[in-house]
């Protein structure tokens, strides 16, 4: 069974539409990990933040290590990055203060900030592609239109019809394309300003951990 160039352009867009299909679910799927993954790691208000912040300062005011400690691994506060990091530091307390300092940032940009950063840079790499496959199957569908146009003869003329559904297909992988894109530009912006906010709550957090645990003359 022989196949003409049509065929196998028509398989061509059926597999560019399914890809971008997956592009957009995978994309979607990312953004929901990223979302999930910070929500899991900040704190929910600035009040949540305080009250933890107080509980720690009135542990440390009895110089009660361990009370911090069993605090940070409360249900309520185990999953967040700043008692998380508070666990650690407290577990590593005989480094000292700048050497304490330099691990918690280096596990926290390590363990939390990089495994984002990858999920994120595969949602840019779908907010590029999905538009280049709209413009792939562009290509595609006016090769066909053009195609249909040089083989049909004078006589018998141009289907219209056969004509339009090739110029559809070629603009509607383009408009696919961005509406994949664009919604994922607009998540990413949002993403990147949840990852500062994080980034600053850690920064503040450890900073007044290390304080503490400096003025306790523990480390």
């Amino acid at each position: 069974m022989k196949y003409s160039m049509d065929d196998f352009l028509t398989v061509a867009g059926n597999l560019i539409y399914a890809t971008q299909a997956l592009l957009a679910i995978f994309g979607v799927f990312l953004v929901i990990l990223i979302f999930r993954r910070i929500a899991q790691k900040r704190f929910r208000s600035a009040g949540q933040y305080h009250a933890f912040m107080e509980q720690v300062r009135e542990a440390f005011s009895r110089r009660d290590l361990q009370g911090v400690q069993e605090l940070c691994d409360t249900p309520q506060y185990w999953s967040k990055a700043v008692p998380q990091l508070m666990m650690l530091g407290l577990g590593n307390i005989k480094l000292g203060i700048p050497r304490l300092r330099k691990l918690l940032a280096e596990h926290f940009e390590r363990d939390v900030i990089a495994e984002m950063d990858y999920q994120m840079a595969w949602i840019n790499t779908i907010i590029k592609t999905a538009p280049m496959l709209g413009l792939l199957g562009t290509v595609q569908g006016m090769i066909q239109a053009f195609g249909k146009i040089a083989a049909v003869s004078k006589e018998t003329g141009t289907d219209p019809q056969m004509l339009a559904n090739d110029i559809s297909f070629a603009l509607l992988t383009t408009a696919y394309g961005l509406m994949i894109a664009i919604p994922l530009v607009m998540f990413m912006s949002a993403i990147q300003v949840r990852i500062a906010k994080l980034q600053d709550n850690v920064q503040q957090g450890v900073g007044e951990f290390l304080e503490l645990l400096e003025a306790s003359g523990k480390a």
